[in-house]
């Protein structure tokens, strides 16, 4: 199988205030053709079990007061399965054009989930995290072209998935005891960690005292604002750092930053990577301070969902020709290391059984 997406000529040379600009008036542009569906009653929204979800039980089933969730949240999946259930038997139930898998992403994030300007007139979206929705959509419903995709900003990606505009979000969305309360992931795809972006030639020498005074932008939502505001209040950040800007987007924080309105930007490293690669004027500074990973958000009850997406992953890894490796070679290799090794996620666990 061949999947969409391939990396195109001419992304060369993004750096700087106006190239951003430009591209970030296209994103905008391309908003307005993937709007997010407003209810869940109009033929074409995703689906979920029965069922409670996380969300309502959180009040008393906290994932965070248990220790060993809080530790390693990316163990609390449920077991592979190849078979159908009701959550994919509606799926597959929708007619027509609208039998699709219903997929939120994000639209401008360089090599993970972008629009290609130079794509041609459809400049279709690109990346890491796209090879991966086309690969579910391909076992799914036999096509990986049957997927409509949504953008949706970070400070949306649960809310999409609790009110059922989507089917899930592949939009390098961390694992974190907090998000097990509202919502299932699958086995983690990607290793990453937070880390600090900032021009070539500030001061600032990665997470420690050289953040005193600076002002650092956070996406709404994100765990890199979680982990910045505990680090803060439990004295391990700096007391001076100034964490009041947040936007709705990671983009956004490196626009601001290129703008001079912030020091630095603190995100996954693995965006961060792919941001450094649109503009040569900014690098990581430092180490990444967090170990944290990427997983495939669905709604809480959709069990066979997550079984049928932690099988996908399992095949997807295995593909030697067209998996999980190939598509890191395409997209990730020239901004983050030709060696996968510090990518690849652990050997799953599959300790959530209900």
């Amino acid at each position: 199988m061949r999947m969409r997406g391939r990396v195109r000529t001419g992304l060369k040379g993004w750096g700087g205030v106006g190239a951003m600009a430009a591209v970030c008036a296209l994103a905008f542009a391309f908003v307005l053709l993937l709007p997010l569906t407003r209810s869940s009653g109009d033929g074409a929204a995703a689906t979920g079990g029965p069922g409670l979800t996380r969300a309502e039980q959180a009040a008393d089933d906290n994932p965070c007061d248990n220790p060993a969730i809080k530790t390693h949240p990316e163990e609390q999946t449920l077991s592979p399965s190849s078979a159908d259930g009701t959550t994919i038997d509606k799926i597959k139930a929708r007619e027509g054009a609208k039998r699709k898998l219903i997929v939120g992403v994000d639209q401008n994030s360089y090599r993970w989930g972008y629009r290609n300007p130079n794509g041609g007139p459809q400049a279709d979206l690109e990346g890491f995290d796209i090879d991966l929705v086309h690969r579910i959509a391909q076992d799914i419903l036999g096509d990986p072209n049957a997927v409509q995709f949504k953008a949706i900003p970070t400070n949306q990606r649960i809310p999409a998935i609790q009110k059922g505009r989507v089917d899930m979000v592949v939009r390098t969305m961390t694992i974190n005891c907090k998000r097990l309360a509202d919502v299932a992931f699958s086995a983690p795809y990607f290793k990453t960690g937070q880390q600090v972006l900032a021009p070539k030639s500030s001061g600032i020498k990665g997470y420690d005292g050289t953040l005193a005074h600076k002002k650092i932008c956070t996406a709404e939502g994100s765990t890199a604002f979680s982990q910045l505001d505990e680090d803060k209040k439990a004295g391990r950040l700096v007391a001076s750092a100034d964490l009041r800007t947040t936007v709705p987007s990671q983009l956004d924080c490196l626009v601001r930053l290129q703008l001079g309105e912030v020091d630095a930007v603190v995100t996954d490293g693995a965006l961060a990577a792919s941001q450094a690669a649109q503009d040569p004027t900014v690098e990581l500074k430092g180490s990444p301070f967090t170990t944290e990973y990427y997983g495939v958000a669905m709604k809480s009850d959709a069990d066979d969902l997550v079984r049928r997406v932690n099988q996908i992953l399992v095949d997807y890894r295995k593909d030697t020709t067209d998996g999980w490796q190939a598509s890191y070679d395409r997209w990730l290799s020239a901004t983050l290391n030709e060696s996968s090794a510090k990518s690849e996620p652990p050997p799953p666990k599959y300790l959530r059984k209900s």
